[in-house]
């Protein structure tokens, strides 16, 4: 199959589970195409499925460590089933034994695989592979509508050869086939925010002293890239009012190129005018030069002193005038983080805001890790360091139950 047509896969986040099937080899095939596709895959095995497939294959396929037992005997580390659930955005069960799925429709929690499912916060996929017998028995099928009445889906095994060399139903649909289903579930999820329009502001402006010299801030510009392009997955236009950055702009967004932070306010100032929302994540400088000069400032003897003036607001600019509309902020605080959060929600008239602290390992610029909290005027939801597209992700879940 042609990549190309797996268009929904790209810095998706798929948890693969593997159980104890002679057709746990299409597993490798199917995490090779996953990969291929742009997905990031973790593996889940079952104790069994190890008889079938070495968790070697499978961490080289999917270039992660393999999950297999609830913690690391050798140190105690512990696998945490909530968080893959949280992490992944599709939870992919393939091959999926008469065994797993009964114990999914009964509850049964005896391995990391099946306490995934249960803390799954996403759409999960079964690809059922047994005998046809097995397959065709009424507690099988039972069990397959009961799934399907939950919500999880299933791609059809096919008809063929199998193991036990009879033919019939119960083979395995081909690695191909599922991860064309799988794309086109993950399409229907992108399309929430369709018909909706939001501006994200990311990154740094640039505060210019002369033609040389400016001054900055520390920010990459990934959390708001971020943000952008879990909007854009979702169906949502997207208008990116950027600074500086050496990031690619994602792949179905208008990306507004500014520098200044008078620049960034007229174009997101001009956006808002036609958006359902606004998500304020740049690093706008507070202060600018209030003189620029036209030439190159030469050293001398003495100090330089510079006299700076203050920017526009922007976020509170857009703030008051928000009609109903959607307005998310952001916080990086040094110290006295929540009182700092809590005042500029009120101030700026967020609906809500996402509140960073530096003093956090792993937090704040450069990095692609964050740890947030989100703070609204009911309460405060504090959220474990995850890659900053996991935080888009949560983020962009929090501003659609505001929609």
């Amino acid at each position: 199959m042609a990549q190309k047509e797996l268009e929904n896969l790209g810095r998706r986040h798929i948890l693969l589970g593997v159980t104890g099937s002679i057709a746990a080899y299409k597993a490798a095939l199917l995490c090779r195409l996953l990969v291929t596709a742009g997905a990031e895959v973790k593996v889940v095995m079952t104790p069994l499925a190890k008889q079938f497939i070495t968790p070697l294959t499978m961490a080289t396929l999917s270039k992660n460590p393999i999950l297999v037992d609830f913690f690391n005997p050798e140190n105690g580390e512990w696998n945490s089933h909530v968080k893959l659930g949280v992490w992944a955005d599709c939870m992919l069960i393939a091959p999926a034994t008469a065994n797993t799925l009964a114990k999914m429709v009964s509850g049964i929690a005896d391995n990391l695989l099946l306490t995934s499912y249960l803390s799954a916060r996403c759409p999960v996929v079964v690809a059922p592979a047994m005998d046809l017998d097995m397959y065709a028995h009424p507690a099988t099928q039972q069990n397959l509508a009961t799934l399907l009445k939950r919500g999880v889906h299933v791609a059809e095994p096919g008809e063929g050869e199998l193991a036990s060399g009879l033919s019939g139903k119960g083979r395995m649909a081909e690695p191909e086939e599922i991860a064309r289903f799988v794309d086109d579930l993950l399409s229907e999820k992108k399309k929430s925010l369709e018909g909706k329009h939001f501006v994200v502001t990311a990154g740094a402006t640039i505060e210019p002293i002369d033609p040389v010299r400016f001054i900055s801030n520390h920010s990459s510009g990934k959390m708001g890239y971020a943000l952008a392009t879990e909007l854009a997955r979702r169906g949502a236009r997207v208008s990116l009012v950027s600074g500086r950055t050496a990031l690619e702009c994602p792949r179905g967004v208008d990306r507004i190129d500014v520098l200044s932070a008078e620049e960034m306010y007229r174009a997101a100032v001009e956006a808002f005018a036609t958006a359902d929302g606004a998500i304020m994540c740049a690093a706008v400088a507070d202060y600018t030069p209030k003189q620029v000069a036209d030439r190159k400032l030469k050293k001398g003897d003495g100090e330089l002193n510079i006299e700076l003036k203050r920017t526009r607001d922007i976020a509170a600019e857009l703030g008051a005038h928000k009609n109903g509309r959607l307005l998310v902020g952001f916080a990086l605080e040094t110290h006295d983080e929540e009182l700092h959060a809590e005042a500029k929600l009120q101030k700026k008239n967020f609906d809500f805001i996402v509140l960073n602290s530096l003093r956090d390992a792993g937090a704040g610029f450069r990095g692609d890790t964050n740890k947030v909290s989100l703070i609204d005027r009911t309460g405060r939801e504090d959220l474990p360091l995850m890659t900053k597209s996991e935080v888009a992700g949560r983020i962009i879940d929090k501003l659609e139950t505001f929609l």
